[in-house]
């Protein structure tokens, strides 16, 4: 008989490709055409001599500029990764009016060339990720490449003449922030489809999520590339060794922030845990009611801040029960009585609130032994959600028997004054499916 040891990677796998088969894989082979593409055309452009003379100095400092940014890629919240500056140095040779040792007022640079630089420039930057045993990144690769060959092929096709005839920087700087934000609309909505489809969120409220999380960083992005562009046409390629440096300072300000919340999550799970320890309740029972309200909440239509809230206080729900003399069995505050549900919440949500941060995740706490119906005022959904999933676990704990969970489901279905009717159906529709771990 296989040991389960042995077999646990296997699912992991067909996981991976199973997620491979919805928004990346068609991602990849879009991605793959266009780099395909640009290859094949460019060598005829260059070996046919159908274009003017290119500048290989520029070429090859930008793409080593995206090669350096993807080597330092920046971890976002949610398990998201960035490359700030590899975008800033795809986008500027994106945008490029004049190449710096070209022909003067030289249009010319196609499009096609600009995709397959950065295509190069990324992959030599992700080759140490993967010879380190690191992801090669290349979902955000692929999104990053459709997005600059998105805005190469409209502004070296369509715009760059044009700019050339009026010769109005105002205009040009016009142009470019236009096609600046186009580009970063079209990673993020490519970041919200593949999230949506990860996690099994509306794409509506991933959407939000997505613009709310990369607007600071495509700000940043977008004000260097536009600094980028102007001074190398004046100053030509060694600027760009001078922008490295504020680049790096604004990629570590993003990464302290990603840090921080990081650490705040670790310290928050290291806590739920003291209950588990201490034998007050079932070990993992926290965590299972936490990924729980987390899918149904998502379910539900939540936003990525509250989601975040809800799984501080799904994993902290249960922090009150320190202070009991004698232990609930099994820790089911199911079991216990209306006052003693809500005496522990509101222990709970003083100890959370004593650290002087997290007070929404404290008022969830406070308010999740309160009926969904005909409390004074009403609990929010979050706190109905920790209810239901807390029940739910309580009931049903770390068992995968189908039978159970439907008796469980059945059982809060009953009592729609006790439970939130719209929460137990988002319940339903989630226990007994792998959720994810983490937002």
């Amino acid at each position: 008989m296989t040991s389960p040891r042995t077999r646990r990677p296997e699912p992991d796998r067909l996981a991976y490709w199973q997620a491979m088969d919805s928004g990346r894989l068609l991602l990849m082979g879009a991605a793959a055409m266009l780099v395909t593409a640009s290859f094949a055309v460019s060598g005829v452009l260059i070996h046919g001599h159908l274009q003017p003379q290119v500048d290989w100095h520029a070429a090859f400092a930008f793409g080593g500029f995206v090669a350096f940014g993807e080597l330092l890629r920046l971890a976002l919240p949610g398990g998201r990764e960035a490359a700030p500056i590899a975008m800033v140095g795809a986008m500027s040779y994106a945008l490029l009016l004049n190449e710096p040792n070209g022909p003067l007022n030289n249009p010319k640079l196609p499009a096609v060339l600009v995709v397959a630089v950065c295509a190069v420039g990324m992959t030599v930057g992700a080759l140490p990720h993967i010879a380190a045993g690191r992801p090669a990144g290349l979902t955000g690769m692929c999104s990053r490449l459709v997005a600059v060959a998105g805005v190469a092929f409209i502004f070296r096709s369509v715009v760059v003449g044009f700019l050339l005839k009026n010769g109005m920087w105002e205009l040009e700087l016009a142009v470019m922030a236009v096609l600046i934000f186009f580009g970063w609309l079209i990673d993020t909505v490519i970041g919200a489809l593949i999230r949506a489809d990860d996690v099994g969120a509306l794409f509506s409220v991933a959407l939000v999520d997505e613009m709310q999380l990369q607007w600071p960083l495509g700000l940043a992005v977008g004000a260097s590339v536009i600094i980028t562009v102007f001074s190398v046409q004046v100053l030509g390629l060694a600027v760009l060794i001078a922008f490295i440096g504020p680049l790096l300072v604004t990629q570590v300000a993003f990464r302290r922030y990603a840090g921080i919340r990081a650490t705040y999550l670790q310290t928050v799970r290291s806590l739920a845990r003291v209950t588990e320890v201490a034998g007050y309740v079932e070990a993992g029972h926290s965590r299972r009611v936490s990924r729980l309200a987390v899918s149904v909440g998502r379910g539900l239509g939540m936003a990525e801040t509250e989601l975040l809230a809800l799984e501080y206080a799904a994993l902290m729900h249960d922090i009150g029960q320190l202070s009991l003399v004698d232990p609930i069995p099994g820790g089911a505050t199911v079991l216990v009585s209306r006052a003693d549900q809500d005496r522990i919440a509101e222990l709970g949500s003083d100890v959370i609130r004593r650290a002087g941060v997290l007070d929404e995740v404290a008022e969830l706490v406070r308010c999740q032994a309160w009926p969904a119906r005909g409390h004074d005022p009403a609990p929010p959904l979050g706190s109905r959600i920790i209810r239901a999933a807390n029940a739910f676990d309580d009931m049903v704990g770390s068992s995968t028997d189908r039978d159970r969970s439907a008796a469980a489901i059945d059982r809060m279905r009953l009592d729609p004054v006790g439970y939130d009717v719209e929460v137990v159906d988002a319940l339903r529709d989630v226990a007994g499916r792998r959720v994810p771990s983490r937002l």
